[in-house]
């Protein structure tokens, strides 16, 4: 199923917050600050900045954007209450309070809960020009509701600083966005129980720089699982920087890039340059460990590569993470990282519902085309890459194509698929690359101990080979001394080899 935890939020917002406030009193200094907070923490805002003259009620535009926020934020003034126009948006916050999955919390700028709870004060003297009107009782209600919700009093936290005021207001409220659904993505299926295992080892609320691998054959679904990790938990962090293809992007002059890439990203300046990767280390060591920060490198192969962007827990202020996701765990050991992840492939049901998003757009396939699909299924084998081109591939396809192409799946292997998977195979040296070819086309099946004699006796350096093509994802050595190898892993050899030898 594409969401599986019942105890993490099902609805998609447009919005994480939405701010209701007077605008003669804090546009301009307390809600300007409030929502630029916000917004660098990566809590998307909607602030109404409209400038035209507003009616007796309020349009369907803000009525729809209240609808649409996760949270919305009331910041009570001593003039809120003197407009119809805030009054009505408190009363539909308050309507989409009573449902489970919206929440409102009331900020006391220059007024006291008492004051929005009775209409005493300024705020019965705001509210006194609106006593004979209709909507006079449905109004008072929603005041009286509001100002009995956990919310922030300026006057009684941080000695009314209102900076220090509005980092508590952060602080309090992302761990709450915390809590929504990682399910953003109908076709991210699977992720929720994946992301939640990673992050137990992330230790959040720990002040110790922390580096987490995650491991996994090519197309296996670590990068996917790298960013729905990162959009998770960066409003955690001050800075985030996400780098992609770092194998690829790497090669020449391109690790100077990636350096600049994550300066420029940590601190917010496309201006800073990096004129060498000696340079680039010197800037990140001294530049960086001012900043909490997360980031993740993804598709890593080398050491160097890690060297020149994550040289050591000290270049990072604590409490900050990095993740690197990578085909070969010795990468990782040799690093030190803290914790090791591998990635598991789909199960049967997660990879039909997978398909379907892909093929069909939506979770289950379509009536007469369930058995056509579970066939395509069961020869992706829970492998990602090959699941996501193979329902694009058939999306809008007939009933004959999509025989014609399932009964000729075995037969003609998938380009796509099979160039990814040999990124793995090219990375290894000569005498790996001939071990790893007899191994999927001879030798599967034979025991770990019968193959080492076989290889060994080619003049192979056979247990030192057969354990870099497992740190390198391409296979498995069970525990009952047999190898294990996925099914486009062999496929991706077997038609190396009859590349090779065309005859």
């Amino acid at each position: 199923m594409a969401s599986t935890s019942s105890s993490l939020v099902q609805k998609n917002f447009k919005y994480d917050v939405f701010l209701s406030f007077r605008g003669e009193d804090t546009r301009k200094n307390f809600v300007d600050h409030l929502y630029i907070a916000l917004q660098q923490k990566g809590i998307i805002t909607y602030k109404d900045d409209a400038k035209i003259e507003k009616g007796e009620r309020i349009g369907d535009q803000l009525v729809r954007s209240i609808e649409e926020s996760r949270f919305q934020i009331v910041v009570f003034s001593k003039n809120y209450a003197s407009s119809s126009w805030c009054l009505d948006e408190l009363v539909k916050i308050m309507e989409c309070q009573k449902t489970k999955e919206q929440t409102a919390y009331p900020i006391f700028y220059d007024v006291e809960p008492t004051e929005i709870r009775n209409q005493s004060g300024a705020v019965g003297q705001a509210f006194a020009k609106h006593v004979e009107k209709e909507a006079a009782g449905r109004w008072r209600d929603a005041l009286k509701e509001a100002a009995g919700l956990a919310g922030w009093e300026l006057k009684n936290t941080v000695d009314g600083h209102e900076a220090k005021f509005i980092e508590k207001i952060i602080k309090d409220i992302s761990p709450k966005l915390h809590l929504i659904s990682l399910n953003v993505d109908d076709k991210l299926v699977g992720m929720e129980t994946r992301v939640l295992n990673v992050l137990s080892s992330l230790e959040l609320d720990s002040d110790d720089v922390l580096m987490i691998g995650i491991r996994g054959m090519v197309g296996g679904g670590k990068t996917t699982l790298a960013r729905a990790i990162f959009d998770h938990i960066s409003i955690h962090f001050e800075s985030k920087s996400f780098v992609e293809n770092v194998q690829e992007r790497s090669q020449g002059s391109g690790l100077k890039e990636l350096q600049k890439q994550v300066l420029q990203d940590v601190l917010n300046d496309q201006k800073l340059d990096v004129n060498s990767v000696y340079d680039g280390k010197y800037m990140m060591k001294k530049m960086m460990h001012g900043r909490k920060v997360l980031v993740v490198l993804d598709d890593v192969d080398h050491i160097e590569q890690l060297a020149a962007l994550a040289g050591t827990p000290n270049w990072f202020k604590p409490g900050s993470r990095i993740i690197i996701t990578t085909r070969d765990e010795q990468v990782l050991i040799a690093h030190k990282v803290n914790n090791i992840h591998d990635v598991n492939l789909l199960s049967d049901q997660e990879a039909l519902c997978l398909f379907s998003w892909h093929a069909f757009g939506r979770e289950i396939p379509i009536n007469g085309y369930e058995e056509l699909s579970e066939k395509v299924v069961h020869y992706a084998a829970g492998l990602p890459l090959t699941i996501k081109v193979l329902g694009s591939h058939l999306c809008g396809r007939s009933e004959l194509e999509w025989v014609d192409a399932v009964n000729r799946l075995k037969n003609i292997p998938l380009k796509e698929t099979l160039e990814k998977l040999e990124l793995s195979y090219n990375g290894l040296e000569n005498d790996q690359k001939e071990i790893f070819l007899d191994v999927v086309c001879i030798l599967k099946g034979e025991t770990k101990y019968r193959t080492i004699r076989i290889l060994e006796s080619c003049g192979f350096n056979a247990r030192i080979g057969l354990r870099v093509l497992e740190q390198k994802s391409l296979i498995t050595i069970s525990n009952g001394d047999g190898f294990d190898i996925h099914d486009h892993i062999e496929e991706m050899g077997r038609n190396i080899v009859r590349r090779l030898h065309p005859n």
